[in-house]
């Protein structure tokens, strides 16, 4: 399985997913395209407060494990990347949380994604918002030019994630804060798992070891990694995916329960050493 089998795949079925956001002629969140089952991955993951005042269709489109706008503990007038922005909904919530001084960017690949987005952001009246194209490997953005670095249940997608990790860590300031949702793993997942494209879409395949993506954090320059996980899930809730890509699901069940979590992920980039100017462009 190469890396392009794998980005074609996510590309395909998010796009579908926005699709059929933008169409409203289905759910939020099928088994094709998150952790089955839904519920047990985004149920409770926003509270009404929060997006009562967003568009439905910037919730519907909604395919995350967590509240990364929550977990980065967003200050007024700071910008913000969300890596993988999808329908929007993390990128107008961080807009609302850094004000009219602040900005917040969202990061997508899939064409129908970014349409959804930008009409979410239409609808919203979002101005401090921009929503830019690319690939989380190679974000269109300069060196040291945001404050923070969110991401929701998109990292595991990618299957390079050291150079996701290494443009993190080159487009925050110095200082800057990484805090992403993501699924995690706890000991060792079978190889028939880590090689199926349909489970890599499904946020199952791709998941990191806790303690190694934790390493990969500080290979990439960060300091200060946290990896605390929210959600345990079971056999149970992934059974309709695991049996629609035709894996044994009872016989594999004891190999991968309760070694799948979705978790909170921290990480800092160092502050500029004393004495060291900040780039014109960023100050």
């Amino acid at each position: 399985m190469s890396d392009i089998d794998v980005k074609e795949a996510v590309r395909e079925k998010y796009s579908q997913a926005a699709l059929r956001v933008s169409a409203r002629s289905g759910g939020c969140c099928g088994a094709s395209t998150a952790l089955p089952g839904s519920d047990a991955i985004i149920a409770n993951l926003y509270d009404s407060a929060q997006t009562g005042s967003l568009p439905e269709e910037a919730v519907l489109a909604s395919l995350g494990c967590g509240n990364p706008t929550a977990l980065a503990e967003l200050k007024a007038g700071e910008s913000v990347l969300d890596l993988g922005s999808g329908g929007g909904i993390d990128v107008l919530l961080s807009a609302k949380r850094v004000g009219p001084a602040g900005k917040a960017y969202g990061l997508d690949m899939t064409d129908e994604m970014l349409a959804l987005a930008r009409e979410n952001q239409r609808k919203a009246g979002a101005t401090n918002v921009e929503f830019l194209k690319g690939e989380i490997e190679n974000i269109p953005l300069p060196d040291n030019s945001v404050d923070v670095v969110i991401s929701n249940c998109v990292i595991n997608l990618s299957a390079d994630k050291d150079k996701v990790l290494r443009e993190a860590f080159r487009v925050l300031k110095p200082g800057g804060r990484l805090a992403v949702s993501d699924v995690v793993t706890r000991g060792d997942i079978p190889a028939e798992i880590r090689r199926h494209v349909l489970l890599w879409v499904g946020c199952i395949a791709g998941a990191l070891r806790d303690t190694e993506y934790a390493e990969k954090l500080a290979a990439a320059g960060f300091e200060a990694v946290s990896i605390e996980p929210t959600r345990i899930y079971h056999v149970e809730d992934a059974r309709d995916l695991l049996s629609g890509s035709g894996i044994d699901v009872d016989a594999i069940a004891p190999l991968v329960d309760g070694k799948f979590m979705s978790a909170f992920v921290r990480a800092q980039k160092p502050a500029a050493a004393p004495g060291r100017k900040t780039p014109a462009c960023c100050g």
